[in-house]
C-alpha cells in the first residue's frame, strides 16, 4: 500500500467529518445571507405597513368630508338669483352632515359685500348670521371669489376648495357658477375641529389598526399634532424621541401631521432582533449538529482504534505465546532425546523450562483476568499479608529470567517497617509480576532494575524502576488503558499484550490504592503501587492530591530471597 493510501486510511474519518461539515457550513453561510436579506426586506415591509396605515387613515378622513361636502354643497345656481337664497334650506335639510358647525350660502351682488345666510337646523331656514368667529371666517374665505365675480372672471369647472387660514374654523367651499361660467355665489360648511379630534380620528384609527396589525394590543401608538406641534390626539402617550412614520392630512387639516410608532421597537430594531434570533437558532443548530458529528466521529475513531489495538493484541499475544512455547519445546526435546546427560545441564534446562512455563502461565493469567474484568466478574479474596514477603515471592519467580537475561536486581526495604495490608495475594502478586515484566521488556540496553518497598505514612509503596527507554509525557496517562501501545520511538518496537499495566491499575484500584508512573524518555521509568496499610484508615490511605513520584530509597537491608 502506498504512503498516500496509508495516510488516507488513517484520516478517512476526518475526511468523512469534513464532507459532512462543509455542507453544514455552506448552509449556515447561505442562511446568514438569506437572513440578512430577510432583515432588510422585513425592515422595508414594516415601514411600508406603517406608511400604508397612515395613507389609509388620511384616505378615510378624505372620504369622511369630500363626498359629504360634494352632496351637501351641490346647491342649484337658480337659488342664487335675487331673493331665492332661502330655497337653499331645502337642499341643506335633506343632507345629514356630522362634524359641521354651520352650513352657509353667499350670493355676490354688484356694489355690495353680498348676501350671507347661515342654515339654522332648528327652524330649518336660512338666516343672516350674527357677528361671530364663524361669520368673520366665512367673509374672509369668500373674499377671493367675490373679487372674481366683480372682475367677471370665468372658470372652467367648479371644485371644492378648502380654506384653513383660521385653524378653528376650517371651511369647505363650493363655488356656484351661472350659465356664463361666472361665480355667482358660494355654498360652504364650517368644520367642527373638536368633532374631528374627538370622534372621527379615534373611530378611524380604531377601525384600521386591526386591519394592518395583528390585533389591537400591538403596542402601536398613533398621534396627531397641529401646526404648532401641539398634541391633539394619541392612542397612548407618545415618545417625543421617536416616530417610525408620519405624514400630513391630504384634504382638510393639511397643517396637522399624523404619526405612528410600531410597538416597542423600530422596524430597524425589530429586523435586527429577528435576524439575531434566527441566526442564533441556526448557529445553535449548527453547533449541536457539529457536536453530534464530532462525537460520532470520536466514537468511530475510538472503535477503529480499539479494533486496531485488538488486532495488535492478537498478533502480540501470538508472538508472546510462541516464544516460551518454542523454548519449552527445544529444551524438552533435548532432554527427551537424551542429548544432555550432565546433571548440571539437566538442571539448567529444567530451570529454563520452568521459567518459560511461568512466563506462559502469567500471560494466560493476564488474558483470563482481563476477560473477567471486562465482564465485571473479577472477584478478590482479601486477607492480611506482608507486602514484603509477597514481593519476595514474586522476585523469586523472576530470578531465573533475570539471571539469564543479564539483569542486575536491587531490592531495598527499610528495616523494622510494618508492611502489612489487606490484599488478595494472587492478584497483587500478579500486579508485581506485570510491573517486573514491563521493566524487563522496556529496559533496552540497560540491565538494571531497582525494587523498593517502604512505609509512607498510612500507605505502603512498592516501586519498580528501570533505566531503559522511558515513556513520553503525553503517553503516560494512556499506558494504563487496555490494549494501549505507545506509538512512538523504541517503546513501540517492544512486543507485549497491552494488558499488563491495565490489570495493575485495576488491581490497585480494587485494593483502595493506585498506581503511578514517573518517567522521562531515555532515562527510564518508575512505577509505584500505593496501598493503604492494614492499620491505616482507608480515607487517609487514599488521600487526594498525594505526590505521584516515588520517594527516594533509604539505605536498608536487601530484600531476602525465599
Amino acid at each position: 500500500m502506498t504512503k498516500i493510501a496509508k495516510l488516507f486510511r488513517g484520516r478517512k474519518l476526518w475526511v468523512g467529518f469534513l464532507m459532512a461539515f462543509l455542507p453544514l457550513l455552506l448552509t449556515l453561510v447561505l442562511q446568514f445571507f438569506w437572513l440578512r436579506r430577510l432583515e432588510r426586506t422585513s425592515e422595508i415591509a414594516d415601514k411600508a405597513i406603517l406608511k400604508n396605515f397612515l395613507e389609509a387613515v388620511t384616505t378615510e378622513v378624505l372620504y369622511a368630508y369630500g363626498p359629504v361636502a360634494e352632496r351637501t354643497l351641490d346647491v342649484p345656481s337658480a337659488n342664487f338669483t335675487r331673493d331665492q337664497l332661502e330655497r337653499s334650506a331645502a337642499t341643506f335639510r335633506r343632507s345629514q352632515v356630522e362634524g359641521v358647525k354651520v352650513l352657509f350660502v353667499v350670493r355676490f351682488e354688484q356694489d355690495d359685500e353680498g348676501t350671507v345666510l347661515f342654515y339654522d337646523p332648528r327652524t330649518e331656514s336660512m338666516e343672516p348670521p350674527p357677528p361671530s368667529d364663524e361669520a368673520r371666517a366665512v367673509t374672509v374665505a369668500c373674499a377671493p371669489w367675490r373679487l372674481m365675480n366683480d372682475n367677471g372672471i370665468e372658470i372652467d369647472s367648479p371644485r371644492l376648495k378648502v380654506e384653513e387660514r383660521d385653524p378653528e374654523n376650517r371651511i369647505i367651499l363650493n363655488p356656484i357658477l351661472d350659465e356664463t361660467s361666472r361665480v355667482v355665489g358660494v355654498a360652504g360648511m364650517v368644520l367642527d375641529t373638536a368633532w374631528f379630534r374627538d370622534h372621527l380620528l379615534p373611530a378611524t384609527v380604531k377601525a384600521l389598526i386591526p386591519r394592518f396589525f395583528e390585533g389591537e394590543n400591538t403596542g402601536v401608538v398613533v398621534s396627531v399634532r397641529d401646526e404648532r406641534g401641539h398634541l391633539r390626539f394619541a392612542t397612548d402617550p407618545p415618545r417625543a424621541d421617536r416616530e417610525d412614520a408620519s405624514r400630513p392630512f391630504s384634504f382638510v387639516f393639511t397643517d396637522w401631521r399624523i404619526s405612528v410608532r410600531g410597538g416597542t421597537m423600530t422596524p430597524e430594531q425589530w429586523a435586527r432582533t429577528s435576524f439575531a434570533f434566527n441566526m442564533g437558532l441556526s448557529l445553535l443548530a449548527g453547533i449541536l449538529l457539529t457536536r453530534v458529528m464530532f462525537l460520532a466521529l470520536r466514537t468511530a475513531a475510538q472503535e477503529m482504534k480499539l479494533s486496531r489495538m485488538k488486532s495488535d493484541f492478537v498478533s502480540n499475544v501470538s508472538h508472546e505465546l510462541r516464544t516460551p512455547l518454542a523454548s519449552i519445546r527445544v529444551f524438552g526435546e533435548l532432554l527427551h532425546l537424551g542429548r544432555v546427560r550432565a546433571p548440571e545441564k539437566v538442571q539448567e534446562y529444567g530451570e529454563y523450562i520452568e521459567t518459560e512455563s511461568r512466563r506462559l502461565t502469567q500471560l494466560i493469567e493476564n488474558i483470563l483476568d482481563f476477560a473477567k474484568i471486562e465482564a465485571g466478574q473479577k472477584t478478590y479474596t482479601y486477607e492480611i499479608a506482608d507486602i514484603g514477603e509477597l514481593l519476595d515471592a514474586t522476585l523469586h519467580t523472576f530470578e531465573m529470567r533475570l539471571r539469564h537475561e543479564g539483569f542486575a536486581l536491587t531490592c531495598e526495604r527499610a528495616a523494622g517497617e510494618d508492611l502489612r495490608a489487606r490484599v488478595d495475594r494472587a492478584a497483587l502478586g500478579q500486579a508485581f509480576h506485570n510491573l517486573l515484566d514491563n521493566a524487563v521488556n522496556y529496559s533496552g540496553e540497560a540491565r538494571r532494575i531497582d525494587v523498593s518497598a517502604h512505609r509512607d505514612g498510612n500507605a505502603i509503596v512498592v516501586s519498580v524502576r528501570d533505566f531503559g527507554i522511558g515513556i513520553p509525557r503525553d503517553e503516560q496517562e494512556k499506558i494504563f488503558d487496555r490494549f494501549h501501545r505507545v506509538g512512538t520511538g523504541l517503546v513501540h518496537d517492544v512486543r507485549g499484550s497491552g494488558l499488563g499495566l491495565s490489570i495493575v491499575h485495576h488491581v490497585a484500584a480494587a485494593h483502595g490504592g493506585r498506581v503511578t508512573v514517573a518517567s522521562e524518555p531515555g532515562r527510564g521509568s518508575t512505577f509505584s503501587i500505593r496501598l493503604p496499610a492494614w492499620d491505616a484508615a482507608p480515607a487517609e490511605a487514599t488521600r487526594a492530591g498525594e505526590p505521584a513520584e516515588t520517594p527516594p530509597r533509604a539505605e536498608g537491608e536487601a530484600c531476602p530471597r525465599s
